[in-house]
């Protein structure tokens, strides 16, 4: 895929992983709260969500897990690719320092 398309989606990612924690931590304060509340409906909504919430903190678990593998990937095929291109590496070194440093300048 094409760069600036998986830079959005990697993001996106983080957000929805950020966003799913915050989700399970909420379900779990929410069955907190109910653990003194009885009754056969209120029993089978706790399982319900209890069962939800084992199942998303599993797949959060695999995600990041994957997130994880990615990122050692992209470390791994950028040392490579410096490594056979020092030359190139430090020139986009410096022409990123080059442009933040206009950048910085005009602030």
């Amino acid at each position: 895929m094409d760069k600036e398309i998986m830079e959005p989606l990697e993001v996106s990612k983080e957000k929805l992983m950020a966003d799913l924690r915050l989700v399970v931590t909420d379900a779990e304060e929410l069955l907190k709260a109910t653990a003194g509340q009885t009754g056969d409906k209120i029993a089978v909504a706790r399982q319900k969500i209890q069962e939800s919430l084992n199942d998303a903190k599993m797949r959060l678990s695999m995600a990041q897990v994957a997130l994880v593998e990615k990122t050692k990937q992209a470390a791994k095929a950028t040392d490579e690719l410096v490594r056979e291109n020092p030359w190139k590496a430090v020139g986009v070194a410096a022409a990123f320092g080059f442009l933040l440093g206009v950048v910085v300048r005009r602030r």
